[in-house]
């Protein structure tokens, strides 16, 4: 018989500290190391005026903004391979700031809704984590009190400690995630601010 003697609270602290002290344990919903940021700004990333779509009657633009914004969007397609490609597009409609900024509007709205989901989920995770820890503190106080008693129930004993044992396994394997799952809303932080730097880099020069 293993001793059992954290409580929920420092169990989920416990496994949340592995990824670093910056975790705000104030906030079960964000167990980060990683600041929460919300809704991104396109105007912290995108500074020339953009519209929701371009403002062209061509079937052919549109369809081409789209295709590249979705490949774009993609986090395997790495971004230095797609450069030939993004400067090709540019020559093609002579680096049109409106035809760039739509491109750029299109993979904002793939990748920052992406994010708020994964940021959403987060969130679901903690507080699912933080339930099974708690469901862990419960199985051990009824072990203690079933061991405590004159005469101890060791068949119900024998199956909260293979309960325990269980829940402890799939809350550890769980936390092994949390660390991959936290990185991935800043990683497309940084995708959306490089992919706009280099659609800006190939924007004409108004005069």
């Amino acid at each position: 018989m293993l001793p059992y003697k954290l409580n929920a609270l420092t169990l989920a602290l416990a496994g949340l500290a592995t990824l670093g002290h910056a975790a705000d344990y104030a906030d079960p919903t964000w167990p980060c190391v990683q600041r929460k940021v919300g809704q991104l700004s396109i105007g912290l990333m995108w500074p020339l005026p953009v519209q929701s779509q371009v403002e062209t009657s061509d079937p052919g633009t549109q369809r081409d903004v789209a295709e590249l914004a979705q490949t774009l969007a993609l986090r395997r397609v790495d971004l230095e391979q797609m450069q030939p490609r993004i400067a090709a597009f540019a020559a093609k409609y002579d680096g049109d700031p409106q035809v760039l900024g739509g491109v750029f509007v299109a993979v904002f709205d793939i990748l920052s809704t992406r994010r708020m989901r994964i940021i959403d989920g987060i969130g679901d995770f903690s507080l699912s984590q933080i339930g099974l820890a708690e469901q862990i503190e419960t199985t051990r106080n009824d072990m203690d009190r079933l061991l405590a008693a004159d005469e101890p129930d060791f068949d119900r004993v024998d199956k909260l400690e293979e309960k325990l044992d269980w829940d402890q396994v799939i809350y550890s394997d769980r936390q092994k995630s949390i660390a991959y799952l936290c990185e991935t809303p800043v990683l497309l932080e940084r995708r959306l601010f490089e992919i706009a730097r280099m659609l800006q880099e190939l924007v004409r020069e108004q005069g």
